[in-house]
């Protein structure tokens, strides 16, 4: 919803901030964003669908300062030192004025400590760790952080749906699951609720026979697994094969329609906290409204 407006944003904040912004302010010619995301690997989903996000606002803001925006797009392979190496390239090498990126925390705490030290502003799209713009001068983000996001889980879970017994399976090389399982673990304690298990398995993982067998055993009201939607859903068939009763709630990673393609009937049921929007929602805000129709105008056979 926000990506519509960070084109002008992001050149308001180079005309202000540092060298990108004498830069730009002195010459003439194109402004030149930069664009680093998954488009390959583990986290191409989530890449692929804000560069979409990303190309929409462009077309509807193809100029900014009287000048045309160019955006230079370079996929960052999901990998932490490509990352780095992609903002790296466009700042050195593209001589870009700002940048936008990247989904995935990990991958934009790594590229934010190269735009930090070029004093080059950049926006995260919806990487919620904290540790990606926390003690930052030139990084900044459009989307909630994840003591906000594991606080709205716990809350519900333990005084909406009256769940006092959880358990976590998180992947444990993946900075945005072992942040937001701590935040999560943090603030249903603090309610008053008891976590039994904190489990683990690594990215990649197909079977989980042996956490879910565990879980199980262990009897939780529900567990909260804030896992990407492709390992996601496998989880929730493989616990609902094993005969699994509990709750399974996950975070924004699995907000994909593929999630409910993977994991079929599984899904029913299933819980997890995302962005307040939905095509046909009540009361839309103007930010939602406007990208709405802008996405309907484009993309009219598209959800």
């Amino acid at each position: 919803m926000k990506l519509g407006k960070l084109l002008v944003a992001l050149a308001g904040l180079a005309l202000s901030l540092g060298v990108a912004g004498q830069t730009l302010a002195a010459e003439a010619g194109p402004v030149k964003i930069g664009v680093y995301l998954p488009l390959t690997g583990q986290n191409a989903f989530g890449g692929q669908l804000e560069l979409e996000g990303v190309r929409l606002a462009h077309k509807e803001m193809p100029t900014v300062l009287g000048r045309p925006v160019d955006l230079v797009v370079v996929d960052n392979k999901s990998d932490k030192v490509e990352a780095a190496n992609a903002v790296k390239r466009l700042v050195e090498r593209d001589k870009v004025v700002a940048l936008i990126g990247t989904y995935g925390s990990s991958l934009a705490m790594a590229g934010a400590e190269v735009a930090e030290k070029a004093k080059v502003p950049g926006v995260g799209t919806s990487c919620t760790n904290p540790l990606v713009t926390q003690g930052k001068k030139y990084y900044f983000r459009a989307c909630f952080i994840d003591p906000y996001q594991g606080a709205a889980a716990a809350t519900y879970a333990y005084e909406n749906l009256g769940l006092k017994k959880a358990a976590v399976l998180m992947d444990m090389t993946n900075d945005y699951a072992v942040g937001l399982s701590s935040f999560f673990t943090r603030s249903f304690k603090k309610l008053g609720g008891e976590v039994v298990a904190n489990l683990k398995y690594s990215s990649g993982d197909q079977d989980f026979t042996a956490q879910l067998t565990e879980l199980i055993s262990k009897k939780p009201d529900i567990v909260f697994m804030p896992a990407y939607f492709a390992e996601g859903a496998i989880i929730m068939k493989q616990a609902r094969e094993l005969g699994a009763t509990f709750v399974l709630m996950g975070a924004d990673a699995m907000d994909n329609p593929d999630t409910l393609k993977i994991g079929g009937k599984a899904v029913e049921g299933f819980l997890h906290t995302t962005f307040p929007y939905d095509v046909n929602m009540e009361n839309m805000s103007a930010e939602a409204k406007t990208f709405t129709d802008a996405w309907t105008k484009n993309f009219p056979n598209k959800d």
